[in-house]
């Protein structure tokens, strides 16, 4: 076995990075392949940012008769290796093998030695060189249909890691339900503020995108960027995303919650375009965008489920029934018989939040699928733990500073 670099300008091994994936996962019917375009994003630097503050590069592990079969990333990004860490700690992810734990201890070694070239002490994985919300973690329950941009292995990958000497550092859940009427207690909740007049709810309206950006960046700001590993949102950039899901919003799906006009919670629910993207095959050519407008044309019939993006209260306003009024919105849509979807999944609840978990659950809500982020620590004279879990209190008290 040889393990040999890819390079950007190296057409064919940049191919055969991707083809391993698809070569893995294949025989699998609950596989959907992952557009070609999204996975070069992530180490184009004209398209992902986290170039501008790391570096990252990528292997295929070549067999003694030249086939691929295996592939692996690493990176470090200075944004994080630090972050909530007590030794600098690197990325690796994008991982790919055949069954064999000769094999796959080879990829994890060369991502290790290339990290410790670079100072770092420990590396988790798999996870993105980027943003959280996508490509992060291995699947190890649930292999269902996976949503789009989310990690999908086959489950002997899980042994592979363990064998190797990774620990658990924090469990990540997908949480999925039917889509139907919800429980009384919700109901309850959401009466007393629907009685109030200073609360106001809208869905969104496409013409009057612009209207919504600063409601958007003032919620996402308040209750995700006081975390300290969620940077916050500028209205340029919270405009550059909602234009960037335009192609696939249904108005139905979004609604944005107000006291006396201060925006106060958001819901934004897309169609699961994994649903379509599945027909392409990886690519998204001429040929593939053809199909998937044919496709998106006929949602109706294509898509049945629908994922959540981005679900926030502001901190002043959680606990009061707001979530509940939200849901509520949402299921007035959900019972007209024109509405399409048939299951709703939300994506990434750490097993480190139990405040969002109990919301979620509250709303009827079941683990669907857990993804799990390993971390290895080079030094076994490190003590190995957990991410710590969050509370209000320290949410609260982080937004203090």
């Amino acid at each position: 076995m040889k393990i040999l670099e890819v390079k950007p300008q190296d057409k064919q091994l940049v191919k055969l990075f991707l083809e391993v994936h698809k070569n893995i996962n294949r025989h699998d019917p609950n596989w959907i392949c992952p557009l070609d375009k999204d996975i070069e994003a992530v180490f184009d630097p004209n398209k992902n940012s986290a170039h501008s503050h790391g570096e990252c590069t990528r292997w295929v592990l070549i067999d003694d008769a030249g086939n691929p079969i295996g592939r692996v990333a690493a990176f470090v990004d200075e944004h994080t290796k630090w972050m909530g860490n007590k030794q600098p700690t690197g990325g690796f992810g994008f991982f790919d093998c055949i069954d064999n734990q000769e094999a796959a201890n080879r990829l994890f070694n060369k991502c290790r030695e290339w990290l410790e070239a670079r100072g770092m002490q420990a590396m988790d994985g798999p996870i993105n060189f980027g943003e959280r919300d996508r490509w992060w973690g291995l699947l190890v329950e649930g292999f269902h249909p996976p949503n789009y941009q989310q990690n999908y292995n086959p489950p002997y990958y899980r042994r592979l890691f363990e064998a190797y000497g990774f620990q658990n550092y924090f469990e990540q859940y997908t949480y999925g339900r039917p889509v139907g009427s919800v429980n009384e207690d919700l109901h309850a909740r959401a009466k007393r503020i629907f009685s109030s007049e200073a609360y106001r709810f809208e869905k969104l309206n496409k013409k009057r995108l612009k209207d919504y950006v600063h409601a958007f960046t003032q919620v996402y700001n308040q209750s995700f960027a006081v975390i300290e590993d969620v940077p916050p949102l500028t209205e340029a950039e919270s405009y550059a995303l909602m234009q960037s899901i335009m192609p696939i919003v249904d108005e139905r799906l979004i609604w944005f919650a107000f006291y006396r006009d201060m925006p106060i919670g958001i819901m934004v629910m897309l169609p699961e375009v994994n649903d379509l993207f599945k027909h392409l095959h990886g690519k998204f050519n001429l040929w593939a965008k053809l199909k998937f407008m044919y496709y998106k044309g006929n949602m109706r019939r294509y898509c049945k489920r629908m994922t959540g993006l981005v679900f926030g209260i502001v901190p002043r306003f959680q606990g009061r029934g707001i979530d509940a009024a939200l849901t509520c919105c949402l299921e007035e849509e959900a019972l007209k018989p024109t509405f399409p979807y048939e299951w709703v999944e939300l994506n990434w609840i750490g097993d480190f939040n139990p405040v969002m978990r109990r919301i979620v659950e509250d709303m009827d809500f079941k683990i669907h699928k857990k993804h799990i982020t390993y971390r290895k620590i080079f030094d076994p004279n490190i003590p190995f733990e957990r991410h710590p879990i969050r509370t209000f209190e320290r949410r609260n008290s982080l937004n203090k500073k």
